[in-house]
């Protein structure tokens, strides 16, 4: 069994576990008891794979940007997940589970959501297999991700504000943990990231790991050899990172770089970079690295990504910053404003700020000209756009 994956006791490490209130045990050990065998099962296997064929649109490309590549002297490829149905790796995650829901009986799904990519996600398999769908939502994120709230209101989901706290994606987590406890039999709480209680960040790595498995064909196509030398991917909780990654963390010659959001500054007291400012913890239902007072109360995350200001990282994330096997680094607002529109300008492609805070990285690297580079690109930028105009005065 490979060391960076989860243990039988879904631990990574000393990182994971499942630290809930008694009210969810029956939830989650349900889950705990069900979702390999589920997941193993020839005719699920063969539903989500047709769904992310037809539905979805996978492979996604790996692209060999060019002129990215020639400015900073390497091969550097781009995992296109911005090109999936609804512009983000979330639909991996949440068709894989709403099959799961499906085959345990659920008849309501709810969500928890930040940038609104995993909300506006939820909203579509939903609607695709006729569900009803409750998504919890910061109130601030709300108001910075309107296009992404319009979507998911169209899809037919009820979209609840969190009011409290931050108003953002950790108290909108809050709230959905809370309607879990009060709808136990009838109700699957789709987790968009790598974090909460085992077996979540377990089961959403496994769907998103089709995002590595599929790069290493591409690359054999395209390079002769399926590993790069560096592998990258923005991180908050981490799911775009944890499926990138998953199929190169026991090739040790591969190098894997996370790159989370420093905000206005690592130590400027408005930053989401965790591995610096966190300390072992729990939260949300596993033991990970936290943001938090010397009391143990979380410190509000920023960063101008609404997907990348959670105060934590999945427990994987924890186990591979702490083991040494990832770097993990971070890049500010403005590092990723820039490589975004760098990227846009350079390749015609608007990537999400979530992944430009990924893209921000190349400009601290040095390079001696062959190494190949992989480079997750998680989603659009369409969301952000009112965000770029803003910032950069277009």
């Amino acid at each position: 069994m490979s060391k960076y994956q989860v243990d039988s006791r879904g631990y990574y490490g000393p990182f994971g576990g499942a630290y809930i209130p008694e009210m969810l045990y029956p939830n989650v050990e349900e889950l705990q008891k069900n979702y390999l065998q589920i997941m193993e099962d020839p005719s699920f296997k063969e539903e989500f794979e047709q769904l992310l064929k037809d539905y979805v649109g996978r492979p996604s490309p790996l692209y060999h940007a060019k002129r990215l590549s020639e400015r900073y002297g390497a091969n550097i490829y781009l995992k296109r997940e911005d090109l999936n149905h609804t512009g983000a790796h979330k639909i991996n995650n949440t068709i894989g589970q709403i099959l799961l829901a499906k085959r345990l009986g659920k008849k309501r799904i709810i969500a928890e959501t930040g940038a609104g990519q995993h909300g506006v996600a939820t909203a579509t398999v939903c609607a695709l297999m006729g569900l009803e769908c409750v998504v919890y939502m910061g109130e601030i994120d709300i108001k910075r991700q309107a296009p992404n709230v319009a979507r998911m209101k169209m899809m037919g989901a009820t979209v609840v504000p969190a009011t409290s706290g931050s108003k953002t994606l950790k108290d909108a987590t809050n709230e959905a943990l809370r309607d879990w406890i009060n709808n136990p039999v009838d109700t699957h709480y789709i987790i968009g990231s790598v974090v909460g209680p085992h077996p979540y960040p377990d089961m959403v790595a496994r769907f998103q790991s089709i995002i590595s498995a599929e790069t290493r064909k591409q690359l054999l196509e395209k390079t002769g050899k399926e590993t790069p030398d560096i592998v990258m991917a923005c991180v908050g909780g981490g799911s775009n990172a944890a499926g990138m990654f998953y199929h190169f963390l026991d090739d040790e010659q591969v190098k894997i770089i996370a790159v989370e959001a420093a905000g206005l500054g690592v130590h400027s007291g408005k930053s989401a970079a965790t591995t610096v400012l966190g300390k072992e913890g729990v939260l949300h239902g596993s033991r990970q690295i936290v943001m938090q007072t010397d009391d143990g109360q979380v410190i509000e995350p920023y960063s101008i990504s609404a997907g990348l200001d959670y105060p934590g990282i999945g427990p994987q994330h924890a186990w591979l910053f702490k083991s040494g096997r990832g770097e993990y680094v971070s890049a500010t607002d403005d590092e990723a404003m820039q490589a975004g529109l760098r990227l846009t300008q350079l390749e015609g492609i608007i990537p999400a700020i979530e992944s430009s805070h990924a893209l921000a990285h190349l400009e601290k690297m040095e390079f001696t000209g062959g190494e190949t580079v992989v480079i997750c690109l998680s989603g659009r930028g369409d969301k952000d756009l009112d965000n770029y105009m803003k910032y950069f005065g277009l």
